[in-house]
């Protein structure tokens, strides 16, 4: 299969070309970026220049698309210079790519988010839910991201994924490690539920549904049952070997965010299993797996 993937230099897009780049499939990246070493065949591409979207997707002809470029620094979203270029990125630059599918009928995949839900309650929220009520500007674009996908295309995934973190990029995780190195306490909130996704476990779910017709909407995070951001961030501390306190403190006692976020992102994967996908690991075997990779564990 011929596969473009876009956004190869972010978490996500990174492990998706490692994962596929060994075996008998063609990948081709792009990303705003005018040249990279992530993966061989690589185009610029700036997904908001809705001609240049439709040029590539029907010079390069792909049987598989996968969007993985995103804004998705949710805090700088809330500001106004940012959100009309937020909006082009996400809303806008999603439905270049749905509508450069449909003209050159290729399969879509969207990487979409657990903020396209306003976390209200306490039970899990299923893939196919459309009681849609995102709390901040970076989930209002993602949802529109996934209206225009589900609008043009028949042939579409919408995965929506939470607490993302993988090898190439900035994560919660590193910024544990990072602020553990410099303090000897951390308040971490405890009242935001949800399960961390690893990109290098997602990589491989997304190739194995790409080689299917199971179209929908899906919830794809590491196993594990839920648990808080402090819950992860004490697992982080104590696999690293790091003697930093962490504090667990309520939302509004930690009070800095400019993005509201939802207090309820849990998130139901039955649905993978109904259709006969392998889900991801438990959350704790994927975050021992990477911070062996970026050389933080204890032993």
């Amino acid at each position: 299969m011929k596969y473009l993937i876009t956004g190869v230099c972010g978490q996500l897009g990174y492990d998706l070309v490692k994962r596929l780049q060994n075996t008998d499939d063609t990948v081709i990246g792009c990303d705003i970026i005018p040249e990279t070493d992530v993966c061989k065949s690589y185009v610029r591409l700036d997904i908001t220049d809705a001609d240049a979207v439709n040029e590539t997707v029907a010079n390069l002809k792909p049987d598989v698309v996968i969007h993985c470029a995103a804004w998705t620094a949710v805090d700088a979203a809330e500001e106004p210079e940012n959100r009309e270029k937020v909006w082009r990125i996400n809303a806008a630059g999603t439905e270049n790519i749905a509508n450069a599918c449909k003209l050159s009928d290729c399969k879509l995949i969207y990487i979409s988010t657990d903020y396209v839900f306003d976390g209200s309650g306490t039970e899990p929220w299923e893939p196919d839910c459309n009681e849609y009520s995102p709390l901040n500007f970076y989930g209002e674009s993602k949802l529109a991201g996934e209206l225009s996908v589900a609008k043009t295309l028949e042939k579409f995934f919408i995965v929506r994924i939470a607490w993302v973190f993988g090898l190439n990029g900035r994560n919660f995780v590193r910024t544990m490690l990072r602020l553990g190195n410099t303090h000897h306490e951390l308040r971490v909130v405890n009242d935001q539920i949800g399960t961390p996704t690893y990109t290098k476990d997602l990589a491989r779910l997304l190739v194995d549904m790409s080689r299917t017709e199971r179209y929908g909407y899906y919830h794809a995070t590491n196993e594990g049952g839920f648990i808080s951001w402090y819950d992860f961030a004490y697992e982080i501390m104590r696999m690293a070997g790091s003697h930093t306190n962490i504090i667990p403190v309520t939302t509004a006692e930690y009070g800095l965010s400019k993005a509201k976020r939802p207090f309820n992102s849990r998130l139901s994967k039955e649905k993978l299993t109904e259709q006969g996908f392998e889900r991801l690991p438990d959350w704790r075997d994927a975050l021992e797996r990477y911070l062996k990779e970026i050389g933080e564990t204890e032993s």
